[in-house]
């Protein structure tokens, strides 16, 4: 009975343990992977994976300059009065830009993970200089440990990666990271500077490999009304908020607060499988434009998503 009973509590430490070490993954801040993402290699089939996805982020906010804070001069903020006025006579490529900053962090499990390693990066690279997507701050970081179990890491530099166009709009990055091994952890992070406010990239929660944790979070200001296509999916957690989004200005009359309201959109998976293990289950999340007045130049290219690991 008695031994019994210390298996039992050894048992409830053990799965203590593990809830603990489940409940600090993932990390979503980058620049040093904590001691966990070492030691983690996946769950259940993910297990048996060449290489997994340990965390992938999206951040998504707007950018409103004094072009738009001049429709109104004598509202101390924008209200739900004349929001969609203020929608249809004032949005326009001018006034309004999209930030983005995207994160990626991999681990190879296996030496035929390697090639797992490489990612596409497609946006927006058009001759049209009214409109543009500035593609910037792109850093690659490979993290290894040596015999001696010290972390050491390696800048990847970026003259490395080809650039191709796709289409009169688009350019894909071919993101190449060399010399990698299992046990090796990739970083991957860039940020996009948009003028196009009508228009999102869409967010993909399945991947060519096992994703233990992708999310992303959209703060879009209210008189953008888009059609948020949420996956309906057990593993697929999503909220929105009101939030607020104070103006970008250098104008004395309005650096006392001036702010319009936004729908904080938070959307995240966790322990999502790839297609050929899980087909059909998890769906991208789209983001489409619900305005008429609004002409959205150029969707991304058919078969083509935004972030795409090899």
């Amino acid at each position: 009975m008695k031994s019994s009973f210390v298996k039992l509590l050894l048992l409830a430490a053990f799965l203590a343990c593990g809830n603990r070490a489940f409940a600090q993954l993932p990390n979503e801040k980058f620049g040093k992977p904590s001691s966990l993402e070492w030691e983690f290699n996946g769950w259940g089939e993910a297990i048996k994976a060449d290489a997994i996805v340990l965390c992938k982020t999206m951040k998504v906010t707007y950018q409103i300059s004094d072009q738009v804070s001049n429709f109104n001069r004598n509202s101390s903020e924008i209200s739900t009065d004349n929001i969609s006025d203020f929608g249809k006579n004032q949005i326009d490529d001018s006034n309004t830009l999209v930030k983005y900053e995207f994160r990626l962090r991999t681990k190879i499990l296996k030496p035929e993970g390697a090639g797992h390693a490489n990612i596409d990066i497609t946006y927006f690279n058009s001759d049209d200089n009214r409109v543009f997507d500035e593609l910037s701050n792109l850093k690659v970081r490979v993290f290894t440990k040596n015999a001696k179990g010290k972390v050491e890491r390696r800048n990847v530099s970026t003259d490395s990666f080809v650039r191709e166009p796709v289409d009169e709009n688009y350019t894909v990055i071919h993101v190449a990271v060399p010399d990698v091994e299992p046990g090796s952890i990739i970083e991957y992070q860039y940020d996009i500077t948009s003028s196009r406010p009508s228009f999102l990239y869409d967010w993909v929660f399945q991947e060519s490999i096992p994703m233990f944790h992708a999310k992303c979070d959209i703060d879009i200001p209210a008189f953008l009304q888009f059609n948020m296509n949420v996956p309906i999916n057990k593993l697929i957690k999503s909220g929105v908020v009101v939030g607020r989004l104070a103006y970008d200005t250098n104008r004395p009359d309005l650096k006392k607060g001036k702010t319009c309201p936004t729908n904080h959109y938070t959307i995240s998976g966790d322990y999502i499988l790839p297609a050929d293990q899980a087909p059909d289950i998890i769906a991208p999340f789209t983001s489409k434009i619900n305005m008429p007045h609004v002409t959205l130049p150029a969707y991304m290219p058919e078969g083509h998503t935004h972030l795409k690991i090899q």
